[in-house]
């Protein structure tokens, strides 16, 4: 036996393990990078779900809003219009508070017909949830449904008090349309609280 071949039996056992360890290192490199791509397409896949999830959580928002957006159109589209017929039943109101109590009995069926077109006007507008708020006096002063146009110096009424409505307000479904214009107790008898 050469010296050459002597050398390889010798060393043959050593470089089976060498080879042997290299194999078990690639295989456990393998293994590692497997692992390692498992835990990143888990990773991976959890932000996907989360992104996922926030998008529908997002497009249900989006479709609540539009839903709500559309109703709110539904039931305010005639304020504008409202807003304008509002005038014309405040006219036909003075027209009504101008006429004398004795009407000549050729007036009386005009009277009478502007009468019955404000109530038609005003049914009509409550038809479409338009309704009138008309204070009393001595009623609280709400800042709410009431704007304050002056102030009456007064002992007969509390301070803060409706003392004269100068037109009555309306409010749209839950809205305010208009406030009720109000002349308020100022002075006099002690404070009431305007503020409840």
């Amino acid at each position: 036996m050469s010296e050459q071949e002597k050398f390889e039996e010798e060393q043959a056992p050593e470089l089976d393990a060498a080879n042997d360890e290299v194999e078990q290192q690639e295989t456990e490199a393998a293994e590692e990078s497997e692992d390692t791509l498992i835990e990143k397409l888990q990773s991976e896949v959890g932000e996907l779900k989360d992104r996922l999830l926030r998008t529908m959580a997002e497009m249900e928002n989006v479709r609540r809003r539009a839903e709500k957006d559309k109703a709110d159109a539904n039931a305010y589209a005639v304020t504008g219009f409202a807003r304008d017929m509002l005038n014309v039943s405040d006219n036909l109101r003075r027209a009504l508070d101008s006429m004398p109590e004795e009407v000549a009995d050729d007036m009386k069926a005009f009277s009478e017909g502007v009468e019955m077109t404000e109530r038609e006007l005003l049914n009509t507008l409550e038809r479409h949830g338009i309704t009138k708020v008309s204070p009393e006096v001595g009623e609280k002063f709400d800042h709410k449904l009431h704007q304050a146009m002056f102030e009456v110096p007064t002992d007969e009424h509390p301070t803060g008090t409706v003392m004269q409505v100068v037109a009555p307000g309306y409010i749209i479904k839950d809205r305010l349309l208009r406030p009720a214009m109000v002349g308020v107790a100022k002075g006099g008898a002690p404070k009431v609280d305007t503020e409840a």
